[in-house]
């Protein structure tokens, strides 16, 4: 552990030295943890990197070993909001003990909600990346039924058991507090997710508008770019998975030319070439996808949600989401004028390059240290010398 001394005065905030991580392979959770993670060594934090959800692909298992000092541990519990989830919830709460037992963590950040009320020996953020009532509010326009009490009540239960609650944006911040109470005061805190500039840069631009993200997922409004598709004088090409957990398909229209899943190395180079990057969603608590189209120089045209005005300002154009002759209306515009087209995408560049890993990675530092203040770590059992440990684990 490599904890400052707290009583000092004068003294620098407290930095972990080690910090146990979950991550899941589904979405962005994984590509946000692993700019986290490797921000985080740069910095001199190590990372023990916790995975559920399923199994990793050999890229994202080659990234995740090119960071210096991380410590990958897999799993394929289920997550918390997949369907039935709550054996392997359970499960994977004994595996993160034991692995807090084995690797002795100085804090433990947990991108998900139910396990943060777990007996965790060291202090507890939590990351809201999405949650499923919310999702199902603004995807559905209105409150979830009842099937999703026993997920509500643990969710809530997580949010008041975490020493802080980091969210991508205020306006995710706010739907947790609409749908689980108030965080408050001083828990809440907003930290933008970010990616590494280098990994996403435009090159020519071609007549095309791209659209990225699971086709499977609602939230997305995959159909309302099917509707305008056959009226736009470029085509539209999507990527991304088609199939949810669980095995249910939602495949993209024939008026759209679908790539499928594509790795992201094959997503920057149709990113960087796109000329405009279309995302007309119902739900996005940030946009891992439209920050990476941002960095590839598109000209964005983005559902009008809080969130994404936040997080794009003047640097987007905005679409009601059941709205599909505004969202014709926008696309054809920056088709037809290729000045405002190039000045879109200019704006954005300059908008996302400042959601940089080193500074998203310098904000959760600072949210560690309140963390660490408020509630240093337990100090461990000490077992006398003569007698077994009754963990398992050798006695300090």
């Amino acid at each position: 552990m490599a904890r400052v001394d707290r009583g000092s005065p004068g003294a620098a905030a407290p930095r972990p030295g080690r910090v146990l991580m979950t991550a899941d392979t589904q979405g962005g959770v994984w590509t946000v943890a692993i700019e986290l993670a490797l921000a985080l060594s740069r910095a001199g934090v190590a990372t023990v990197l916790a995975i559920m959800g399923g199994p990793l692909s050999p890229a994202a298992r080659a990234a995740a070993a090119a960071i210096p000092g991380l410590e990958l541990v897999e799993s394929a519990y289920r997550l918390e909001w997949m369907d039935d989830p709550w054996d392997d919830v359970a499960a994977a709460g004994d595996w993160l003990l034991d692995l807090e037992e084995r690797v002795r963590p100085d804090l433990v950040h947990l991108n998900g909600y139910c396990h943060a009320a777990l007996p965790f020996r060291a202090p507890r953020v939590v990351v809201a990346h999405a949650c499923v009532l919310s999702w199902w509010r603004a995807v559905h326009r209105r409150p979830a039924p009842v099937r999703y009490e026993r997920y509500r009540a643990r969710v809530a239960e997580g949010l008041r058991a975490a020493d802080a609650v980091v969210a991508p944006s205020a306006a995710m911040l706010s739907a947790l507090a609409g749908e689980y109470g108030a965080l408050g005061l001083g828990r809440g805190h907003v930290i933008p997710h970010a990616r590494d500039r280098r990994r996403f840069a435009p090159a020519p631009k071609e007549p095309f508008v791209f659209a990225a993200g699971r086709l499977w997922d609602e939230a997305k409004n995959l159909a309302a770019l099917e509707k305008v598709a056959p009226h736009l004088a470029w085509p539209v090409i999507v990527a991304g998975s088609d199939v949810a957990p669980g095995g249910v398909g939602r495949r993209a229209g024939e008026s759209l030319c679908s790539l499928g899943w594509v790795d992201e190395p094959e997503l920057a180079w149709w990113m960087s070439r796109a000329a405009i990057y279309a995302s007309p969603a119902r739900y996005a608590p940030f946009g891992m996808a439209t920050l990476e189209a941002a960095l590839s120089g598109c000209a964005l045209v983005l559902g009008d949600l809080p969130s994404l005005r936040e997080v794009w300002r003047d640097a987007a154009l905005y679409v009601p989401a059941d709205d599909a002759r505004a969202l014709h209306a926008a696309l054809d515009h920056l088709v037809r004028d290729a000045a405002r087209r190039e000045a879109l995408g200019a704006l954005a560049r300059r908008r996302a390059v400042r959601f940089s890993p080193r500074a998203m990675a310098r904000r959760y530092l600072d949210v560690y240290a309140v963390a660490l203040a408020a509630r240093p770590p337990a100090p461990r059992r000490v077992c006398p010398p003569s007698s077994p440990s009754p963990c398992g684990t050798p006695c300090e």
